[in-house]
C-alpha cells in the first residue's frame, strides 16, 4: 500500500489540489487586507497579484455563490469550495489507489 502512495500521478494530483487551496487562502487574505485598507490596489505589483488571484478563484466561487443564501454580507463560498476540494481530492486519491492496486 506505501508504494501505491509514492505513484507520481497521485502525487500530481495532491499537489494539484494543494495549489489550488493555497491560492483560496491567498485569495481570502489579500481580500481581507484590502478591505482594511492593509494593501493598497494602487501598487501595480499588489494589482497584478490580486488580479491574478482573483481570475484564478473567481469563476468557481461564482457558481457556489450563485447555489448559496445570501448571509448578511458573510461570503461562505471559500469555505465551501474548500470542502469540496478536499472532498475531491480524497475521492480521486482513493479511487487512483484501487485502481493502482488491481493492476
Amino acid at each position: 500500500m506505501s508504494f501505491v502512495l509514492q505513484d507520481p500521478l497521485i502525487q500530481l494530483v495532491n499537489g494539484i489540489f494543494g495549489l489550488y487551496i493555497f491560492v483560496i487562502f491567498a485569495a481570502v487574505i489579500s481580500s481581507w487586507l484590502i478591505a482594511f485598507g492593509v494593501l493598497n490596489t494602487g501598487n501595480q505589483l499588489v494589482r497584478q497579484v490580486v488580479r491574478v488571484l482573483y481570475a484564478l478563484t473567481e469563476p468557481l466561487f461564482r457558481q457556489v455563490r450563485r447555489l448559496l443564501p445570501s448571509i448578511g454580507g458573510i461570503d461562505l463560498s471559500p469555505i465551501v469550495v474548500l470542502f469540496g476540494i478536499y472532498f475531491l481530492n480524497g475521492v480521486i486519491v482513493r479511487a487512483l489507489v484501487l485502481i493502482f492496486n488491481r493492476v
